[in-house]
């Protein structure tokens, strides 16, 4: 008799990454993005070595937590340049920081995974190759900072 997959546990299979939404915040429209890298965090490392140590070498310790900058590529749509208007927020000093949600979802559409950026903002955007003998879509890309990154899984 073959195995219809019934008495599987949902637990054992790996979550497929390419079904996900991006909520940007702050009353921004929502868009449908290609690619989101960079959800990575660190702790760096300090290291100490005081004269009398029985231990020739260094110890180490964590220091400050270091979050990467979040990359959001998107396709190039008409009228339509959300990353620009709040790139042109950004001033010596100030900018509207924004709470960004990135949510792993299910094939139900239900969240499974969450990342919130706690206040992000626009650091670098970077406009689309232009070739002429290309068939691609044009990308463009938004590099966001931010101050905190607190994952949660549902």
């Amino acid at each position: 008799m073959a195995d219809d997959g019934s008495k599987q546990s949902e637990k054992i299979w790996p979550i497929a990454k390419f079904y996900f939404s991006v909520d940007l915040g702050g009353g921004m429209k929502n868009a449908s993005f290609q690619e989101v890298s960079g959800l990575d965090v660190e702790a760096q490392v300090i290291e100490y070595s005081h004269g009398d140590s029985p231990i020739f070498s260094n110890q180490k310790m964590p220091g400050l937590v270091k979050f990467g900058n979040i990359t959001l590529k998107k396709g190039v749509l008409v009228k339509d340049n959300p990353f620009f208007d709040w790139y042109t927020t950004v001033k010596m000093n100030t900018v509207k920081r924004v709470t960004v949600t990135i949510k792993l979802l299910d094939e139900g559409g239900h969240p499974t995974m969450t990342w919130t950026l706690q206040n992000a903002w626009p650091t670098k955007i970077t406009g689309t190759d232009l070739k002429s003998d290309g068939n691609e879509v044009a990308v463009e890309t938004i590099e966001i900072a931010h101050e905190g990154l607190v994952i949660a899984n549902k």
